[in-house]
C-alpha cells in the first residue's frame, strides 16, 4: 500500500478518507483474523462495498453515500 499524505499544515485535505479510514478501523475488528493477503484485500472490498451501498450516514439525512448521490441527480 502507498500512503497518502496531504498539504504540509492543512488537515482538511484529507478529511472525507480520514473519515473513512476510522470507521473502516473501528468497524472492522475482523481484519486481524485474516490469515492471507487476499483475504484481507477481499474483506476490505466488502467493507467498501458495504459503506457505499448499505450503511446509512446521519450526516447524509439517513442515506447511504450511493443513495445520497442519487437523490441529487434526479
Amino acid at each position: 500500500m502507498k500512503g497518502s499524505h496531504s498539504r504540509r499544515g492543512n488537515c482538511l485535505d484529507n478529511a472525507c478518507i480520514e473519515s473513512f479510514f476510522s470507521h473502516l478501523k473501528t468497524e472492522n475488528n475482523y481484519f486481524s483474523l485474516c490469515e492471507t493477503e487476499r483475504k484481507l484485500s477481499q474483506a476490505i472490498q466488502d467493507y467498501i462495498w458495504f459503506y457505499n451501498h448499505e450503511r446509512f450516514q446521519k450526516k447524509l439525512n439517513q442515506y447511504t453515500p450511493i443513495e445520497y448521490r442519487n437523490t441529487l441527480i434526479t
